[in-house]
This record gives C-alpha cells, structure tokens and sequence, in this order.
C-alpha cells in the first residue's frame, strides 16, 4: 500500500497531507488558496493519486509560508509513500500544453534533492496568486521528497496556462516516475543497489 499521512506543524502553518500515489485522482483539498487549490487538483487528476491537503497558515501576512510548507509537507507524504523505490521506473518526464503555452516536467527519485526552475511567468500575479510562490511549493517538494527535479516553461502567454501546464507536466512526469515497472521484479532501479 502506497499511502503516507504527514502532519507539519509550525508557528506559521498547520498542514496535513494524505496521499495515496495509486489512487483514481480524487482531491479533497482546504488551503485557502483557491489557485494553488486549482493546481494541486490537477496534480491529482492528472498524477493518478488521491490527496487530501488541510493547510492553515498565516495568511494574513501573505501566502509563502502556506505554499512553502505545502510543497515541503506533499514531498515528506511522496518520500514516505514510495518507500525504498525498489520496482518503480525510477525516471519520468512529461510535455504539456494549454493553448498556447507549453511547459515540460521531468523527475528522477534519486535520494538526491535539485530542482531546476527555469519559469518566465508573463505577469507577477494571477488573481491573488503571487507567481514566485510556484517555485518555492516545487522547491520545497524537491528538497523534501529528495527527488531531482526540472521544470521549464518552453513557451507562453497567458499566466494562468503557463502555471497550469506546469503543475500538469509535474503530475505526468510524477506519475510515471512512480509506476511500477512490471519488469524490474522488485529491484532497486540504481547500479548503487540503493536510492
């Protein structure tokens, strides 16, 4: 079973995380981030996995830390969930559009954290949603779910279609980095012996 249940608890936030990387793609989610809401639904949907993030943080001063801590707490939950990574493909990458905009994800459980950002957004805010914040949710997921991760917007307009391509890509790539691989027969997928 592939399923973890995180809790982070700090002066700024309280975040729960439950996951399930086998799931149907169901998400129940209450962050009080609409935005960040709409994405994290398509990393469900589009992952395959079911997730239920309860986030209460100090939203008055701004979003950061909320956002912050839900990367860190959703890498924690995906760390825990795939366990030693023995049988899965161990890499994948994915290539998304949304009209105009094209964005490519790709994601390797390593046991080594890197994320390589490389985002031009078109505007600082969609709606309310302030666009630096999306690296800091894919950062602290990549330090935290020790996983090495690319994300680059390729090309775009609208705002609101480069992050959505973005964070769909991630789910796609995610998803296919932690299948099973029939053919791996339970092996750990490194010449190491360990990831």
């Amino acid at each position: 079973m592939r399923q973890a249940e995180v809790t982070r608890s700090t002066k700024e936030t309280q975040i729960r995380v439950k996951l399930d990387l086998d799931g149907k793609g169901v998400a129940k989610l209450s962050t009080g981030l609409p935005f960040l809401e709409h994405m994290l639904d398509q990393v469900a949907r589009h992952g395959m996995l079911d997730l239920e993030i309860e986030a209460k943080g100090d939203l008055h001063i701004d979003a950061h830390h909320t956002v912050e801590d839900i990367g860190i707490t959703l890498g924690q939950a995906v760390a825990k969930a795939i366990g030693d990574k023995a049988g899965v493909r161990r890499f994948g990458h994915a290539y998304v559009p949304l009209d105009e905009a094209l964005s490519r994800a790709v994601i390797d459980f390593s046991g080594r954290p890197g994320l390589e950002y490389h985002v031009s957004f078109t505007r600082a805010l969609i709606g309310e949603f302030d666009v630096d914040l999306v690296h800091e949710f894919f950062q602290g997921f990549a330090n935290h779910a020790q996983v090495t991760l690319h994300i680059d917007n390729l090309r775009g307009d609208n705002a609101h279609h480069q992050c959505e391509t973005m964070f769909k890509a991630f789910a796609r790539a995610l998803r296919v980095a932690a299948e099973p691989d029939p053919r791996a027969a339970g092996a750990i997928p490194s010449t190491k012996g360990s990831l």
